[in-house]
């Protein structure tokens, strides 16, 4: 059997080609972790932790994530000794939340054991597409034309699907300036929790006569109530993330008729595995299901490529092309933009792509290496 050999857990600091405002704040720089596991026979998986420097989108920090991993994840990793994803999570269930944690660490054992059978990420969870169609999500801009003109950029370079964030007093008036330009743009809108409950009417209203095809997550994560009386007779989808963190969750959901869509993030709700698990559980509900992203480098991109290729997953992805967020990238090769709004599935070992250590030193902050004790 072929045990862990060496881990290291690094913090980056990279600045994003422009700023990314959201209804919870503005990021223009994205402080995150890489973790590289290294087997005894000498092959390398790589995981990426989305939790950001602020618990703001989740309870869960990078300095919050660092300490779990250190702390319980990777003592769990030397005392299992098979280097198995699926073992990995369920003998971490013990342990209650930091899924962006957890996520780091069994997104790179899914790399090590895909590089080991020399099999491509994507075919070793299920994946059968070569190719996965992608949309662009825009933040909050400036100005209502700045907004215009940006969703213009991103139609000229490609992209089909758009989406934009939302929040009180910046919804209506960019998406009726938006149908206004645009009037076959499919466009979704994205909330990250921002209304409260008794704002449905409104979103309600403005949603349904711009031609608005999705709204996500409007209301806070627990209100399922809520999101449940805006579903109905509602002429949109309502699609719900922050809401979803488990299997458990997305019962309750179903069961209230809480959504209409899902928005999967494998970095958020604690890896590959329950990231399939939950497109599987909406397939079999007939619910259209997509996957989401949180900023990622191409290494987190390249795992959510291959879980986007997984045939659960019918609704364009959330990914887009590296240069999108990061000029540099911290892989070789990027990703790009191609036919149809879509991106290619790498087909190497593991996630298909390697990094380039000239960048990744550039905006390495912090190092730390952890070695098998020998007798």
């Amino acid at each position: 059997m072929v045990r862990l050999h060496r881990v290291e857990l690094d913090e980056l600091e990279m600045p994003l080609v422009e700023p990314f405002e959201t209804s919870f704040g503005v990021e223009r720089r994205r402080r995150f972790l890489i973790l590289r596991l290294e087997s005894e026979d000498g092959e390398i998986g790589l995981g990426e932790c989305v939790a950001a420097r602020d618990p703001l989108y989740s309870g869960e920090s990078v300095t919050t994530a660092r300490w779990m991993i250190e702390t319980y994840l990777l003592p769990l990793l030397w005392r299992q000794g098979a280097l198995e994803p699926l073992v990995f999570r369920e003998q971490s269930r013990p342990w209650r939340g930091n899924s962006m944690a957890k996520a780091a660490v069994e997104l790179a054992l899914w790399d090590l054991w895909a590089r080991r059978r020399r099999q491509p990420l994507a075919r070793a969870l299920g994946g059968h597409r070569r190719r996965v169609e992608v949309g662009v999500s825009v933040g909050i801009q400036p100005t209502v034309p700045a907004l215009v003109r940006r969703v213009g950029e991103y139609l000229a370079d490609g992209y089909r699907r758009i989406k934009i964030k939302v929040r009180p007093g910046w919804d209506q008036g960019p998406v009726a300036a938006l149908r206004k330009e645009y009037p076959d743009l499919r466009l979704w809108v994205d909330a990250n929790q921002a209304y409260p409950p008794s704002a449905a009417p409104t979103i309600r209203r403005w949603a349904s006569r711009y031609g608005v095809e999705q709204v996500e997550q409007p209301f806070p994560e627990h209100a399922l109530a809520a999101h449940a009386a805006l579903v109905g007779g509602a002429r949109f989808r309502v699609c719900l993330d922050e809401s979803i963190t488990d299997a458990a969750t997305l019962e309750a959901a179903l069961e209230m008729r809480a959504l209409t869509s899902l928005n999967v993030k494998a970095g958020r709700v604690g890896g590959l595995a329950t990231g399939r698990d939950l497109g599987r559980r909406a397939a079999r509900a007939r619910m259209p299901a997509w996957i989401g992203g949180m900023l990622e480098t191409g290494i987190g991109r390249a795992h959510n490529v291959a879980l986007a290729s997984l045939s659960p997953f019918t609704f364009p992805a959330d990914l887009s092309a590296s240069d999108r967020y990061y000029q540099p990238d911290l892989v070789k090769p990027t990703f790009e933009l191609g036919p149809g709004s879509t991106l290619s599935v790498p087909t190497g070992p593991g996630i298909g792509v390697e990094v380039v250590e000239s960048v990744y030193r550039k905006h390495l902050r912090r190092h730390r290496e952890f070695r098998r004790k020998t007798r």
